[in-house]
C-alpha cells in the first residue's frame, strides 16, 4: 500500500493513554499486525526470522490478548487505545508547510493538532530565544490567537536546541492551549502538542523572511493546504504580491546578527559554511 499510514495508536502527549496501557493493549505488535499490509514484513529481524513470521507467530500464540484483561480496572477497552484498521479516522501525522515564511519548508505534526487550528489567522510575536518567549507566556503577556515566533534558534542560530519549554509553556494555560501557535526555525522533540511549527528554512541567521518578521504582522497557517504565509501588516490583510514587496524591502535592510559563538565545537557548527 501507499500514502499516509493511518493513525491507530492514541498514547500521550497526542492521546489521553499512557504507554502502560499502550503495551496491555497490545503495544507496538499489534500495532505492527493491523499495519501488516503497509509493511515490508519480508526484512530479517535480530530473532532470525522475517518481520511477518515474527508477527504470525506472536498472533498464532495469542501474545496480542496477554494482557487485556488488565484493562478492564482502568475501564478501558482495548480499541480506544489502538485503533483496528477500519476504525482509523486519521491518517498521516507530519506536513511540510510552504509559503512566503518558510520558502524551503517548516515542519508540523498534525496529528497532535485539534481541529479548529488546522487553519488559523493570528497576529505575530516576535522573539529572538526561546527564554523570552517562555517568559511572556508565564507572565500572561501573550494572547489567545496569537502567533508566536521564535527565531535565530536553528543551526546555525543557536546550534538548534530542543524547543520544547515554551511550547509546555502554552500548553499549561488553558486559554493558550488550544488557540496559540507557535513558530520557530529551531526543532521540538516529538512530544510536542498543538500547532508547533518548527524547521522554518532558510533560518533567521540565513536571512530567510522569518528573520524580518514583526510584531503585528498577520500570520496564517493552513496546514490542509500545506501552507505558512505572512498575509499583511498590522493586523491588515493584503494582496500577497504587496506582501512579498515588503519583505525583499525588510530584507534588503537586513543584516545578520554576530554569533554567540566565538570559539570551540559551537563556533565550528555554527559557522556560515
Amino acid at each position: 500500500m501507499f500514502g499516509p499510514s493511518p493513525n491507530l495508536a492514541w498514547v500521550q502527549p497526542s492521546g489521553p493513554y499512557p504507554s502502560e496501557l499502550f503495551w496491555f493493549a497490545g503495544g507496538i505488535p499489534l500495532v505492527q499486525w493491523y499495519l501488516r499490509d503497509y509493511l515490508q514484513l519480508d526484512v530479517m529481524t535480530v530473532t532470525g526470522s522475517t518481520l511477518g513470521e515474527n508477527l504470525e507467530r506472536l498472533e498464532k500464540d495469542g501474545y496480542f490478548n496477554l494482557y487485556t484483561d488488565f484493562l478492564e480496572n482502568y475501564g478501558v477497552k482495548r480499541d480506544e487505545i489502538i485503533n483496528p484498521l477500519e476504525k482509523a479516522e486519521l491518517k498521516g501525522s507530519i506536513a511540510v508547510l510552504y509559503g512566503n515564511l518558510a520558502p524551503q519548508g517548516a515542519v508540523v505534526k498534525y496529528s497532535a493538532v485539534v481541529p479548529e487550528m488546522m487553519q488559523h489567522v493570528g497576529l505575530a510575536r516576535v522573539f529572538d530565544s526561546e527564554e523570552d518567549c517562555c517568559l511572556a507566556v508565564t507572565e500572561g503577556k501573550v494572547k489567545p490567537g496569537d502567533v508566536l515566533i521564535i527565531r535565530y534558534e536553528g543551526p546555525r542560530g543557536s546550534g538548534m536546541p530542543e524547543n520544547l519549554m515554551a511550547a509546555e509553556a502554552i500548553m499549561e494555560v488553558p486559554e493558550l492551549s488550544n488557540s496559540t501557535v507557535l513558530i520557530t526555525d529551531g526543532r521540538y522533540s516529538g512530544g510536542t502538542r498543538g500547532p508547533c511549527i518548527g524547521h522554518v528554512q532558510p533560518e533567521a541567521i540565513d536571512g530567510g523572511p522569518i528573520a524580518v518578521c514583526e510584531n503585528g504582522d498577520l500570520i496564517e497557517v493552513d496546514i490542509p493546504n500545506r501552507k505558512l504565509n505572512i498575509i499583511g501588516f498590522k493586523g491588515k490583510q493584503l494582496d500577497l504580491t504587496e506582501v512579498a514587496q515588503e519583505i525583499k524591502s525588510r530584507l534588503a535592510n537586513w543584516q545578520e546578527p554576530p554569533s554567540p559563538f566565538t570559539r570551540g565545537l559551537m563556533a565550528r557548527f555554527t559557522a556560515k559554511k
